[in-house]
């Protein structure tokens, strides 16, 4: 499986489905809160909350093969949003964090079928 994906795996088998990406700290404690949300539906997630810059964890989170990253900065925060971008797809565009949480879960129910 390795080999004929090379690492990228589906996102349901994928060790880490979501990167939330946080443009500078001010955005932690709404990532937080989403990071939480997403547990709660079992989305394997990591928060990188590190001081880089953010095309540099964005790249990072392509060249390991993550599935989907959320970056999250001041203007999400303000709106509710999240800015999403797919391994597959790249930038997908901002959409409320439910309606993510829809298009995980639609995934992940479209796997099990």
């Amino acid at each position: 499986m390795i080999e004929e994906t090379k690492g990228a795996f589906p996102m349901w088998l994928s060790p880490t489905q979501v990167k939330i990406l946080l443009i500078t700290d001010n955005q932690i404690e709404y990532s937080l809160k989403i990071k939480t949300e997403l547990e709660e539906m079992g989305v394997r997630v990591e928060l990188d909350d590190r001081n880089e810059k953010i095309g540099y964890k964005i790249r990072e989170a392509q060249m390991q093969k993550i599935p989907y990253m959320l970056v999250i900065g001041e203007k999400e925060v303000g709106e509710g949003l999240a800015s999403v971008r797919s391994r597959k797809d790249g930038d997908i565009g901002q959409m409320s964090v439910e309606e993510f949480k829809n298009k995980i879960k639609e995934e992940i129910e479209n796997f099990e079928k």
